[in-house]
């Protein structure tokens, strides 16, 4: 393929951007080579400036569920816009997908919008604190919560991708009340709980990793750490930035059975509109000011156009009974072909999946944490992106990210994907 006109946009862009993007990832550090820049989508497609179609297995990093430029999503941002893009003041639709999100997701009351991933995680800690008086928190080594200080430390995804999971600027301070856990360690778990007794306000986790690829729980883990928590006096917080909405109506919490104390929410909640939200029930939200004393705020949280995606999205999808299965089942038979056209050429490889969630890791061992995650053979990962973008296949540049599956996949999609995967396995 020819990338003439993204080669030219990257050099013009670097010039003014720091690295030419504005988010890590994208520069294909850990691939090599210059990022693709896009120009339009549609549906399963994402077509770059050189007129390049690929079919998109990013999908803005996972908000796009219902497949790109969804007409009902794009009438509603736009029938919203034509009555103004801001307000700063409250607005009825803010309540009425409030109201939406609430009655689909379990053992939530009460949910507040803010403009990121990042801010709905950072928010959430700081309640979980306020309202626990506890300072410390532990996170999971791979799991990334966003940027925010107290989570720069083992982030997993782009913090891991260009080496630096301690980000500078991250003070000392900071990074004492955050401690490290093992994902799917239930015993390294209760061993920082015991030696900081009394000290932790939160444990938060993505109950899926999808930041090391996608990494699913092993059985039991989550239910270990809802009774952890429980008797240690310590906040669950799930951050579902990634699952809430996609892998069931009502996140890992309904498919998992376990309810987590708060829960953070991104990318699929605003239609593939800026976004974030965190939510919990009633005595806990009461906390946030105006009504309790945790301060948090936002100018544009709440903002119209990201409210009217995301009530689309939601609406779609709670009306939509038979979502979930068919995004299940396109992603199983993804999953069975490209395992197959790796092993016809002795591909040494193992694939998670879970939902409409699915990651190929280049490595012998079972992928079940961070350490077994970064096992992964990245120079075969390397060769296996160019060979899948240069048949038209975008798939993440980097190691450390799942691929995401739309409903707007079809098995004609599927199987052209496998097409490839076979094609240049012999070269792995």
């Amino acid at each position: 393929m020819l990338y003439q006109r993204s080669s030219a946009l990257f050099k013009e862009a670097q010039e003014v951007i720091p690295g030419g993007v504005n988010s890590p990832v994208r520069a294909f550090n850990a691939v090599g080579g210059t990022p693709i820049f896009a120009k339009s989508a549609k549906g399963a497609y994402v077509y770059d400036e050189d007129g390049n179609r690929y079919i998109d297995y990013i999908n803005s990093w996972g908000p796009m569920l219902l497949g790109h430029a969804f007409p009902p999503v794009v009438e509603a941002v736009i029938e919203k816009a034509k009555q103004g893009t801001s307000f700063g003041m409250p607005t009825a639709i803010e309540t009425e997908i409030a109201e939406l999100a609430v009655s689909m997701v379990p053992n939530i009351d009460k949910i507040r919008f803010v403009n990121s991933g990042t801010e709905a995680c950072m928010s959430a800690i700081r309640l979980a604190r306020g309202f626990t008086k506890k300072d410390k928190i532990i996170k999971f080594a791979g799991c990334y919560h966003g940027h925010s200080d107290s989570f720069l430390i083992a982030a997993g995804s782009g913090a891991v991708t260009f080496g630096t999971p301690n980000s500078p600027g991250v003070t000392q301070g900071t990074a004492k009340d955050t401690l490290l856990a093992r994902f799917n360690d239930l015993e390294n778990v209760k061993t920082l709980l015991a030696s900081n007794k009394d000290e932790i306000a939160a444990i938060i986790i993505e109950p899926v990793a999808g930041n090391m690829g996608c990494i699913p729980p092993v059985k039991g883990f989550l239910e270990g750490l809802r009774t952890l928590c429980d008797e240690h006096n310590v906040l669950l917080i799930f951050d579902e930035v990634m699952t809430g909405f996609r892998l069931a109506n009502g996140g890992v919490q309904q498919l998992k059975g376990i309810h987590a104390d708060i829960v953070c929410f991104g990318k699929v909640v605003g239609g593939g509109l800026p976004v974030g939200a965190f939510a919990a029930r009633n005595e806990i939200m009461d906390y946030l000011a105006p009504i309790g004393p945790v301060y948090q705020a936002g100018t544009l949280s709440g903002n119209p156009l990201a409210m009217a995606a995301g009530l689309a999205m939601l609406k779609t999808i709670k009306a939509d009974a038979g979502l979930m299965q068919r995004l299940e089942e396109k992603t199983a038979y993804l999953h069975r072909g490209i395992s197959e056209a790796l092993n016809k050429h002795n591909v040494i490889h193992t694939i998670n999946r879970i939902g409409s969630m699915i990651s190929v890791h280049f490595s012998e061992n079972q992928v079940v944490d961070f350490d077994t995650a970064a096992q992964g053979n990245n120079d075969t990962f390397k060769r296996f992106f160019h060979g899948m973008l240069n048949k038209g296949i975008y798939i993440a540049p980097s190691a450390f990210e799942t691929w995401f599956i739309t409903d707007a996949l079809t098995y004609e999609d599927l199987n052209e994907t496998i097409a490839a995967v076979e094609a240049i396995a012999k070269d792995l």
